[in-house]
């Protein structure tokens, strides 16, 4: 039973993180133009975000849940602001190769992503209704038994992450400068567009 739950959260971990917005974008051009160890590290960052999300979910803290909801409005705003900035950001830099003294840590690089999947509350909506159809938790579940969902959560989700950065890993340092420039600039206009968008829904 507490291996099929783990297994659960692992599947729901995965399919979660699996469509490439703009989180994935970053991880993607962060791995080409810094290494695959910046880009799996931001990804991580989105999977922590996404376990915390899996606890709140699976232990059933519905004020938690409900007050982020309350506020996804102003998170909702923030994540936007967030989105412009690291656009912006990632359209003026350079490839790590030629500016290491540049480059951004890997506790900058984890704590962008995790700031940015924690400021999209829907996500906890989505885990409250993937767990209850697929019964990964119930009222009488063990803390252990939670502890498994999120652990699978969170795995699933940093496997994902690992086969994009490990993909997009591949093309690292075969890339000529002028194009990992070109994809830097190609990739900040996405992600601030992105960014614009949701402040244009925040407005609207």
């Amino acid at each position: 039973m507490d291996a099929s739950i783990f297994f659960k959260g692992l599947v729901v971990g995965f399919l979660i993180s699996t469509p490439v917005g703009p989180i994935g974008l970053l991880c993607i051009q962060r791995t080409l133009s810094e290494g695959k160890i910046h880009g799996l590290v931001s990804g991580l960052g989105a999977a922590t975000a996404d376990a915390i999300f899996g606890l709140i979910a699976a232990l059933g803290l519905t004020f938690i849940s409900n007050f982020l909801e309350e506020k996804q409005l102003w998170l909702r705003l923030f994540g936007g602001l967030f989105l412009c900035y690291l656009g912006v950001r990632t359209f003026l830099s350079k490839p790590a190769e030629t500016s290491s003294a540049g480059t951004p840590s890997h506790i900058g690089n984890y704590g962008s992503t995790f700031l940015l999947a924690f400021t999209n509350p829907i996500t906890i909506l989505v885990f409250i209704a993937v767990f209850a159809g697929l019964s990964v938790v119930s009222s009488g579940t063990h803390y252990f038994s939670v502890g498994l969902a999120v652990a699978g959560v969170f795995i699933g989700s940093g496997l994902w992450w690992v086969m994009l950065c490990g993909a997009a890993g591949i093309l690292h340092g075969k890339i000529s400068y002028g194009i990992l420039t070109g994809l830097n600039r190609i990739s900040g206009i996405i992600i601030t567009v992105f960014g614009l968008v949701i402040l244009l829904l925040v407005i609207l």
